[in-house]
């Protein structure tokens, strides 16, 4: 069923919303050696060190690129999560730059370890399933070939299995 906005939508963007929502996994070839870089990600948060968890994450998704070879991105991990009246920002995917100027900029993913409001450390559950939402949206494009990524049913069930997989054992 899709969701409210999908009324709204063109006809050529509520194609790309069907075909998005119709997937449903992602197979990514020899993924339980994925589950350990995942757990790698713990340490750091805990401990607080923005530097090692943000190589943390990069070892993380430069293996999802690797096993499903999709384009190389750029992962940013940022202290203190932006807010507003509205709520706060977990993450963030930004897609490479087709324009004559950018050729070859790589995407990048923003995800903030810390809460807007009171700095805490975010939890590791969370915070993992903001890296795997947004790299998400990096398979949307550069995976499934997608002119856009819309936040649909199949997109969510990507997204929870494969955190589910990467939590697998805990």
């Amino acid at each position: 069923m899709p969701f409210a906005f999908y009324d709204r939508l063109s006809p050529a963007r509520k194609r790309i919303y069907r075909k998005s929502d119709a997937i449903l996994r992602v197979d990514i070839p020899d993924f339980p050696a994925l589950v350990p870089l995942a757990r790698a990600i713990a340490a750091p948060l805990e401990g607080g060190d923005r530097a090692a968890l943000e190589r943390a994450c990069q070892a993380l998704v430069e293996a999802f690129n690797a096993r499903l070879a999709t384009p190389p991105l750029k992962v940013k991990v940022l202290e203190r999560r932006p807010s507003n009246d509205y709520g706060e920002l977990h993450g963030l995917y930004e897609p490479r730059e087709l324009d004559e100027y950018a050729r070859g900029e790589r995407a990048v993913i923003t995800v903030w370890m810390r809460t807007a409001r009171k700095e805490q450390l975010v939890k590791f559950r969370t915070f993992l399933r903001t890296l795997v939402h947004e790299f998400v949206h990096h398979l949307d494009y550069e995976h499934f070939k997608l002119a856009e990524t819309f936040h649909t049913e199949g997109f969510y069930s990507r997204e929870s299995a494969l955190l589910k997989d990467l939590l697998e054992g805990d």
